[in-house]
């Protein structure tokens, strides 16, 4: 049925009927000024291209609905309408409720429907009500507590003034940080400045120390420790929270990180790392930097607040500051470096040439030789008090305490090399050629416990503190429990050697040569995900709460999501080969072997308007003793990627192009030699 636009008879059924009442004379006016004429034949003076026989235009494209109607306006009214409509609304104050809704009712029933359309579209938005305007602003951060969507959020605070400043309430701010698993800002702080305190102790130690030359005393017995200088030296105490912060080769340190400029705020928080976060997935900027002209295989990489750290086959440790700008050569080895752990500012290096050296990153100063093992030194990490633990081809673990430059203890007990070791509290666990995983104590200088169930060697060892997880070349990955020594869970799938494992929480995450990468539950002892990452061996392997990073001999890159298992993206461009990758929040280092040379590429995910999680070091790295002028030149204005960079023609510098590393001072020199061991 075709509606009319004639007025609606006043007898019809649907009208409103007043009856008499004072204002009929003031409605039959308005009657007259609103009544609609009818419609004329059409003039001949129309378009021809709108006349009924026409062809019909095309269509264009109707206005854009504003999001409240505008009030009309009286510019071009009659002089005669005018007054009219002003002597009405004077009239129309005077009335009572009831008489005015009869006047309203009698003006509808005479307007057409496009009339009542604009009356609706003119009265919609009038009688809409915010309701943050009336209830508590409890109830209110409770209903947006629900939103998900953090772009709902920020269009919501787009919405007035009040919506503005309730959504800049940190309650809703800190819960979207929880909803999307985003770390809270006490836990960087707290973690950082626990392990600030132990590394600031451990560092006045070191570079406070002036010992004398050591005097004469035998060489500590297996099992045996050696208690010197009148008790500066004690046994270590149990900490069940203190843990490796460092899995060598595959993740970064955190180990001495200084607290990072407090957030100031949850929101800003979370807008920090929703930026990150999108840019891990989409964006992201690299800088590109050549190590050496020829093919040299990375042994060890370690990322911290402070440094990146490279030790390679040449017997060269490279050490460059968080944006990738070279600060200084470590040299003082003499064959391969194969193992190494950073502590702040403090270096421990191992390697071919059997020796265990004790750095000052900040000036490139060897502070120890430490001496004792027989074969090459194949793994190290840090434990408390400042003591670091080495294994050994020679079969043997030996714990050193980094200020002093002595040996603590020999644990021997092994039958073949120790492959790898991790550290948690007092606790120390190592995996061996010999088939076997020993549990050792560092303050007793024994082994606990003995995990017997490989077939073969084992390659890795994870380790945090309430469990153990081994891998070996025998494909499988076994858990066991510290306390007892007993075998609790069996992981089959892998189809050769496991050589990559971490644990965080309940989760595993392990990699192996047949280029593999699974998830398990520890809580099932089942595989989450099959991630059939790469085409050949897996060479890295680190994950967090978010994704998963792995690097293989097929040259690429892969972030996955932990949750889900699929592949987010592939990070930079294929190589010939990856050697190592290591990130840490908004920071990734690759490794890579690209032409014959070994290339590293730095990753930024930080917001481009927000500075870095390097810029407190940036006083130390451009320092002219540690980054001439002349290299700093050769950092800047080469685009790379879209990003400025720095380099030669594409975008690397070569290491031969770098500063050679600073000669110690005699003094330091001396003191080194006499303090070996």
């Amino acid at each position: 049925m075709i509606e009319s636009d004639d007025p609606p008879s006043p007898t019809s059924p649907g009208s409103l009927s007043l009856g008499t009442s004072p204002m009929s004379g003031i409605l039959h006016r308005q009657n007259s000024l609103s009544r609609p004429q009818r419609p004329h034949p059409l003039p001949s003076s129309i378009p021809h291209n709108l006349l009924p026989s026409a062809p019909a235009s095309p269509p264009t494209p109707a206005p854009s609905p504003t999001p409240h109607e505008r009030a009309p306006t009286w510019n071009n009214a009659g002089e005669d309408e005018d007054a009219f409509l002003r002597d009405a609304r004077a009239h129309f104050s005077t009335l009572d409720t009831s008489e005015r809704q009869r006047l309203l009712a009698e003006l509808l029933n005479q307007c057409t429907t496009p009339q009542l359309s604009f009356v609706q579209n003119f009265v919609t938005p009038r009688l809409l009500k915010d309701p943050f305007a009336y209830l508590p602003s409890e109830i209110c951060l409770r209903v947006l507590s629900f939103v998900d969507d953090v772009r709902t959020l920020a269009r919501a605070s787009q919405v007035s003034k009040l919506w503005r400043e309730l959504l800049s309430d940190d309650m809703a701010w800190k819960l979207m940080c929880e909803k999307h698993a985003y770390r809270r800002m006490s836990d960087d702080a707290a973690t950082a400045a626990e392990m600030d305190q132990s590394y600031s102790d451990t560092i006045a130690s070191v570079v406070s120390l002036r010992p004398a030359p050591i005097p004469h005393f035998s060489r500590p017995t297996p099992g045996s420790s050696s208690r010197v200088f009148g008790g500066l030296v004690g046994s270590s105490s149990s900490d069940a929270n203190f843990g490796a912060r460092s899995f060598d080769g595959a993740t970064s340190s955190r180990t001495g990180a200084r607290p990072r400029p407090a957030t100031v705020s949850y929101k800003s928080h979370f807008k920090h790392r929703y930026m990150v976060e999108t840019a891990w997935r989409h964006g992201g900027r690299v800088v590109s930097h050549h190590i050496t002209p020829d093919q040299g295989v990375v042994t060890s990489l370690h990322l911290t607040p402070r440094y990146i750290v490279v030790a390679l086959d040449n017997a060269k440790i490279h050490v460059f500051d968080p944006e990738g700008t070279h600060l200084r050569t470590l040299t003082g080895h003499v064959m391969g470096v194969w193992a190494m752990i950073p502590w702040g500012d403090i270096l421990v290096s191992g390697g071919c040439d059997r020796d265990v050296r004790v750095w000052d990153m900040s000036t490139g100063e060897s502070k120890y030789v430490l001496k004792g093992h027989t074969s090459t030194v194949r793994c190290l990490k840090m434990a408390q008090n400042g003591l670091a633990v080495s294994g050994s081809r020679d079969t043997t673990l030996r714990v050193w305490d980094i200020r002093t430059g002595l040996c603590r203890h020999i644990l021997v007990g092994h039958s073949a090399s120790v492959r790898c070791l991790e550290v948690g509290g007092d606790l120390i666990v190592s995996g061996s050629y010999d088939t076997t995983a020993r549990i050792w104590s560092i303050s007793e200088g024994r082994c606990l416990r003995v995990l017997v169930g490989h077939f073969s060697q084992i390659y890795a060892v994870a380790f945090d503190g309430t469990r153990i997880a081994t891998g070996s070349l025998d494909t499988s990955v076994r858990i066991w429990e510290p306390r007892t020594g007993q075998c609790i869970g069996v992981l089959q799938g892998h189809t050769s050697l496991v050589g990559h494992l971490q644990m965080r929480g309940e989760t595993l995450v392990t990699g192996g040569s047949d280029g593999s990468v699974r998830v398990w539950s520890l809580r099932d002892m089942a595989p989450i995900h099959r991630l059939a990452a790469h085409d050949n061996s897996v060479t890295s392997l680190q994950f967090d709460d978010v994704r998963v990073v792995s690097g293989g001999s097929d040259g690429r890159v892969k972030i996955w999501d932990l949750k889900s298992g699929h592949m987010v993206r592939e990070l930079s461009t294929p190589a010939d080969a990856v050697w190592r990758v290591a990130f840490e929040g908004d920071k990734a280092v690759i490794m890579a072997s690209r032409a014959g040379r070994t290339i590293m590429e730095v990753w930024s995910f930080s917001p481009q308007d927000e500075p870095s999680s390097s810029t407190m070091h940036e006083a130390r790295s451009s320092s002219p003793a540690s980054c001439p002028e002349t290299i700093m030149a050769g950092h800047e204005g080469k685009v790379v990627g879209g990003v400025s960079g720095g380099g030669d023609a594409d975008g690397d510098t070569r290491m031969s192009d770098l500063p050679e590393p600073t000669t110690p001072r005699q003094g330091n020199s001396k003191r080194t030699t006499n303090n070996n061991i």
